[in-house]
C-alpha cells in the first residue's frame, strides 16, 4: 500500500513539466509563503561539487555528532529509503513527520507549479527550521547558482568538494563553466574551503571568491591533508583512518575539517578522529555482507559504489591499482551519462566487466550501449544476478556506474 509522502510525492510530480528546472522564483514563492523557513536554519555549510559531496557531508556529520552536536542534514538522491534524503539533529526524518511537511506544502502551494526536488527542499527547510540543532549541512543538489538550496542566507561555510564533467545538458560542457556554477554557492563575505581542483576549476572558484569577497581556504596553501599507512593528518595532526575507502576521501575528510574549523565551533580534536572513524556513507565503495556475496564462489568479495562520471571513474580507478591484483567489474549507468568517459580510464585496470541493467533501475541505459562504449570489452550480465553468477572463481567484484542501480543492489542485497 503506498504510503502518505509518497501519495504527496505522486502528485507533486504533477505540477510542473520538467523533473528539473535550475531557477529559484517559483521556490522562493513557496517559501514566503510558508514565513520563510530557510531563513530560520542553525548555521550552515552549503556543500557543492561533482564529486564527493555526500562523503564531505557524511564526515561533517559525523564529526559534529561526535563532538556532541546536533545536526541537520538535507542531501540527494536517496538509494532506499526516500527518508535518507532528511536528518533532523541526527536522526532520519519519520514517515509521519515527512507527510505532515509534505502535506502542509502542497496545501500553501495551492496547485501552482513546482518541481519535486523544490517542494523536497521545502519541506527540509521547514522541519529544519522547526527543530533545535547546532548546525545544518545542505548538499547541492545540482550544479549550485541556481540550485534550490541556494535561496538560504549567508552560510557559514561554503564547501566545494572536486569538480568534473557531468550532467553538462544543464550546466554547459565545459569545465570552467561547470565550475562557474557550482561556484555560486559563495555569498559575499562568507568563508570558502576547497580541496584539490583542475587548474581551470580552481580559477573559477578564486574569481567568484575575489568577486564576493570571500575568504578562500585552499587545499595546499591553507590547510593540508596528507595520508599515510596510518591514516590521514590534517596540518600535522594525526587523527586515524576513516571509515570510508578510497584515495579520494582523504581531500573530502580534509574539505570537511577545514570547514567545521572555519565555522568556529568547540570541537576537540579527538571529535574529529571519533567522525572520521565513523563516518558512513552508503555505496560509497561500500563492502557487501548479504544475499549478493552468496551468488559468488566462496572466498570472494562484493563491492558497491555509485561513481558515474568521470571523475568517478577516474577515482575507481585509482582505488583499483591501490588494492591490486584482478578485479571485475558489473557496470550499470544511467541514461545521459558518458559513459564512454566513465569506463576509460576503468578498461585497463579490470579483469573483466560485465554489462547490466537492473529491473527497477531509473532510466537505465542499455546493456548493449554499455558495451558499445568499452570497445566491446564488457559482456552482457545482463543483471546484477546474472552478472554474479557467471562468475565461477574467488574473484573481488566491484559494482558501480549509477547511484540508482547502486540503491537496487543494495535493496537485493537485504532481501
Amino acid at each position: 500500500m503506498i504510503g502518505r509522502y509518497e501519495a504527496s510525492l505522486d502528485r507533486l510530480h504533477h505540477l510542473y513539466p520538467k523533473l528539473i528546472d535550475l531557477s529559484l522564483d517559483r521556490l522562493i514563492r513557496l517559501l514566503a509563503a510558508l514565513g520563510d523557513p530557510h531563513l530560520q536554519l542553525p548555521p550552515v555549510i552549503h556543500v557543492a561539487g561533482t564529486n564527493g559531496k555526500g562523503s564531505c557531508c557524511a564526515f561533517l556529520r559525523a564529526i559534529a555528532e561526535a563532538a556532541g552536536l546536533r545536526a541537520h542534514v538535507y542531501t540527494s538522491p536517496h538509494l532506499v529509503r526516500f527518508n535518507e534524503r532528511i536528518r533532523l539533529a541526527g536522526k532520519l526524518v519519520t514517515d509521519e513527520a515527512l507527510a505532515g511537511a509534505l502535506d502542509e506544502i502542497e496545501a500553501v502551494n495551492a496547485g501552482n507549479q513546482i518541481t519535486v526536488f523544490e517542494a523536497i527542499t521545502a519541506a527540509a527547510f521547514l522541519l529544519f527550521s522547526r527543530v533545535p540543532a547546532d548546525l545544518c549541512i545542505l548538499e547541492v543538489g545540482l550544479g549550485g547558482r541556481f540550485d534550490a538550496t541556494n535561496v538560504i542566507a549567508a552560510p557559514v561555510v561554503a564547501a566545494i568538494t572536486a569538480i568534473s564533467m557531468d550532467h553538462q545538458d544543464f550546466l554547459g560542457d565545459r569545465l570552467a563553466i561547470i565550475a562557474a556554477e557550482k561556484s555560486g554557492i559563495i555569498k559575499p563575505g562568507v568563508t570558502v574551503v576547497t580541496g584539490a581542483q583542475a587548474p581551470e576549476a580552481l580559477a573559477e572558484i578564486v574569481r567568484e571568491a575575489a568577486l564576493k569577497d570571500a575568504k578562500l581556504l585552499q587545499r595546499g596553501r591553507d590547510w593540508e591533508v596528507t595520508e599515510d599507512a596510518d591514516g590521514l593528518s590534517f596540518d600535522g595532526t594525526r587523527l586515524g583512518r576513516p571509515a570510508l575507502i578510497g584515495a579520494h576521501q582523504a581531500d573530502n575528510a580534509g574539505i570537511a575539517i577545514a570547514a567545521l574549523q572555519a565555522c568556529g565551533l568547540e570541537i576537540p580534536i579527538q571529535a574529529y578522529a571519533q567522525g572520521l572513524a565513523q563516518a558512513e556513507w552508503p555505496a560509497r565503495l561500500q563492502q557487501l555482507h548479504g544475499k549478493l556475496v552468496a551468488l559468488l564462489p566462496e572466498g570472494s568479495t562484493l563491492w558497491v559504489d555509485g561513481a558515474h562520471n568521470p571523475g568517478g571513474g577516474q577515482a575507481l580507478a585509482e582505488q583499483l591499482e591501490r588494492w591490486g591484483g584482478p578485479t571485475t567489474l558489473v557496470v550499470g549507468m544511467k541514461q545521459s551519462k558518458d559513459v564512454v568517459e566513465f569506463l576509460a580510464p576503468l578498461i585497463p585496470k579490470a579483469s573483466r566487466i560485465f554489462a547490466v541493467a537492473e529491473p527497477g533501475q531509473h532510466l537505465a541505459l542499455p546493456i548493449v550501449q554499455v558495451i558499445a562504449a568499452s570497445g566491446g570489452v564488457a559482456i552482457a550480465g545482463p543483471d546484477v544476478a546474472g552478472a554474479l553468477g557467471q562468475i565461477t572463481v574467488p574473484s573481488r567484484v566491484l559494482i558501480c556506474g549509477s547511484l540508482y542501480l547502486a540503491g537496487e543492489v543494495l535493496k537485493l542485497d537485504a532481501l
